[in-house]
């Protein structure tokens, strides 16, 4: 498999991250780094070819903006932090949100309906997340988020951004 180094850090090259470069490629990655993605791209382009409608969806989330997310999150510190250590306010701390499953920050009371889905294996992913933000109340019928949500898909995109960028640089 491909790696990328980013940081100090090693991390899989997935079709995400590729997207990624493609769009942003000076924000995405080191340029010591390209040669490593040419090779990937050259190894397996049937792979990037085959991706369905769902992952091109949640990689257009992952591929948001951190800083236009972090001025689109402002809708968001009423109810939410994403800190650590940070408290639980009218809803949950999101620090570490993104690859997490549902219900799981201790300390905070979830409604009914989201426990439930929480027992049924809802794991809060870019998929899962994109779709809470545009319509929460219709993706969890019964659930305390008040907030009417995100309608532009670039928005959520950029909020679940932040959230992850945040939540990797604490």
């Amino acid at each position: 498999m491909a790696r990328e180094a980013s940081g100090g850090r090693r991390r899989i090259l997935t079709h995400r991250a590729l997207l990624g470069w493609l769009r942003r490629p000076r924000a995405f990655m080191a340029a010591a780094a390209l040669a490593v993605l040419a090779v990937a791209v050259a190894a397996a382009p049937e792979r990037l070819l085959a991706q369905d409608e769902t992952q091109e969806m949640a990689a257009s989330a992952e591929l948001g903006d951190a800083m236009r997310g972090m001025k689109v999150f402002r809708k968001c510190q009423t109810c939410h932090v994403v800190e650590s250590g940070g408290p639980n306010r009218i809803g949950p701390n999101l620090l570490g949100v993104v690859g997490r499953p549902a219900g799981a920050v201790e300390g905070f009371r979830y409604s009914k309906a989201l426990l439930e889905r929480a027992e049924a294996g809802l794991v809060w992913d870019y998929e899962s997340l994109d779709a809470y933000l545009r319509k929460p109340r219709e993706f969890l019928k019964g659930g305390k988020m008040v907030f009417a949500g995100l309608r532009k898909e670039q928005d959520r995109a950029d909020v679940i951004a932040y959230i992850r960028e945040a939540s990797e640089q604490q």
